[in-house]
């Protein structure tokens, strides 16, 4: 297996467990997602196809494909954990009905928050994806 697959396929099982982590904790678990919950959602579960899809493609195609939606994701993950720590204001928040945004629902540890699992899961395919374009940058 080829590094560039390697990276693939790391993404691809990060995104993996993402998805059936948010599915758990929502259908499983019935805490319900709130707005920025879903947004960061949309970012993550194309990926799953999409580095299923990238472990057969080039490096470059799979990286012009996932960069945007995990950059978008990890900066609504990145918002949702300020407000969730309560460093952004809850008046702030887009989750203005339904649940609210700043609900804990479970606290590992002091630290570890469902909003902490989406940006570490954001912020470790952001990783990848970087080690993945510096590859692609040295094969030319």
């Amino acid at each position: 297996m080829k590094r560039d697959q390697l990276i693939v396929f790391l993404c691809w099982l990060v995104a993996s467990v993402a998805t059936l982590g948010s599915l758990f904790f929502s259908e499983v678990m019935r805490f319900p997602p709130c707005v920025l919950c879903w947004y960061q959602r949309i970012g993550m579960y194309p990926l799953v196809l999409i580095f299923a899809v990238g472990a057969f493609q080039p490096a470059r195609s799979t990286l012009a494909f996932s960069m945007p939606l995990v950059l978008v994701g990890w900066l609504i993950a990145l918002y949702h954990n300020l407000l969730h720590y309560g460093i952004i204001p809850e008046s702030a928040s887009p989750c203005l009905e339904g649940v609210s945004c700043a609900t804990v629902y479970i606290n590992w540890m002091g630290f570890i928050t469902i909003p902490m699992m989406s940006f570490t899961g954001f912020s470790i395919l952001f990783g990848l994806l970087l080690i993945l374009k510096r590859n692609c940058s040295n094969e030319k």
